[in-house]
């Protein structure tokens, strides 16, 4: 079987949507699909395997910045990898982001699945506006999944159809076997983009009156950075933007690892990420974390925006090691149930329907 996975967004850039494209169409090789990735691109492919369809231009969208392609280059780019590759299915990452995964959802002659990640703090408005004619381009997948509850209610009150519950995966041995960054003091460690949604500003606020010897590792980068780096709160290594096999070496190597997001997360990835390199988490009580950990179970929840209550469950975690232990054995049963070898097995059965229903009428 030839898959071509589509991905809207620059695979330079770290992101949810392109650790999940090219994280399968690694595992869908270890299963012997010949497994094609395409996508836009700021500079050389990350791995082979990937056709480059152009660069990205920034754009603001649900509360962040996304990098797209959605020029006439990189849709005429598109058509040509999708002639030359002749897949037999086309799985295309969120399917009405404008730009490769728009341009072959409307011209694609092979059977075509659509993934829906991404869930709305306030309407979307390219939903609304713009709601009949998008509603029919979906009627050409021959299937859609959703990564999350929240994600599939969001597609199904837009354009309503029906949508597999498909799960974000996590290359489970990719992080479990990572060398632990080298640390002479607690660490806890944040990974994401600098940008109101995130809650950085309220981890910052909450570590800033810890009262622990403990440092805090700052990964990523944003709207935000600036500002919030002028804080100069004591004890944060601010560390830019990090390679994967960094991001796995700082989780492996951190006491705690902290996701203060306020909103709009339609899935924990690197919350599942963080499970699978053995760190004890704590995250915000909203839907996207909720799909992954459950409250004193696999990670600590705490309220969104709150930095006492964020602070309070650092101490709780920072002082009671067999706490940390117990969140890190379930954490580490919770990642092997979301495996990505896992996903790409039910993503083979979801081809084999597609190709069974046939190309787009």
């Amino acid at each position: 079987m030839r898959v071509m996975i589509i991905s809207p967004y620059s695979l330079t850039f770290v992101g949810g949507v392109q650790g999940q494209v090219l994280g399968l169409a690694r595992s869908l090789r270890d299963l012997g699909v010949d497994a094609r990735v395409v996508a836009p691109c700021d500079g050389p492919p990350p791995e082979p395997g990937v056709t480059v369809v152009g660069g990205s231009v920034r754009f603001s969208s649900n509360g962040s910045i996304a990098p797209i392609a959605a020029g006439k280059a990189a849709a005429a780019h598109t058509l040509e990898a999708l002639r030359v590759v002749a897949p037999d299915v086309v799985h295309l990452h969120e399917p009405l982001v404008p730009g490769p995964t728009h341009a072959a959802l409307l011209a694609a002659e092979a059977p075509l699945v659509g993934t829906f990640h991404a869930s709305y703090s306030e309407p979307n408005r390219w939903y609304q506006f713009f709601r009949p004619p998008l509603r029919h381009f979906l009627d050409r997948l021959a299937v859609r999944t959703a990564v999350s509850d929240e994600a599939r209610r969001e597609a199904e009150e837009a354009f309503g159809g029906s949508y597999q519950l498909l799960p974000n995966g996590v290359e489970v041995e990719r992080y479990a076997s990572a060398d632990p960054w080298p640390s002479t003091r607690p660490a806890i460690v944040f990974v994401g983009r600098h940008e109101p949604r995130k809650g950085l500003a309220v981890l910052l606020d909450a570590f800033a009156e810890l009262d622990r010897d403990a440092v805090l590792w700052v990964a990523g980068e944003g709207a935000q950075t600036d500002e919030l780096r002028a804080r100069n709160v004591p004890g944060v290594e601010w560390l830019g933007r990090i390679s994967d096999h960094e991001k796995a070496a700082r989780l492996r190597g951190a006491t705690i690892a902290a996701f203060p997001s306020v909103a709009s997360e339609s899935f924990g990835v690197v919350l599942l990420e963080a499970m699978a390199a053995g760190v004890a988490a704590i995250a915000s009580d909203i839907p996207g974390y909720r799909s992954v950990a459950r409250p004193d179970r696999e990670a600590l929840i705490v309220p969104p925006g709150d930095p006492d209550a964020l602070r309070l469950a650092l101490h709780r975690l920072l002082d009671d090691a067999g706490q940390r232990d117990r969140l890190v054995e379930a954490g580490r049963r919770r990642a092997d149930e979301l495996s990505m070898a896992t996903l790409a097995e039910r993503f083979v059965g979801v081809y084999e329907e597609a190709i069974a229903v046939g190309p787009p009428r």
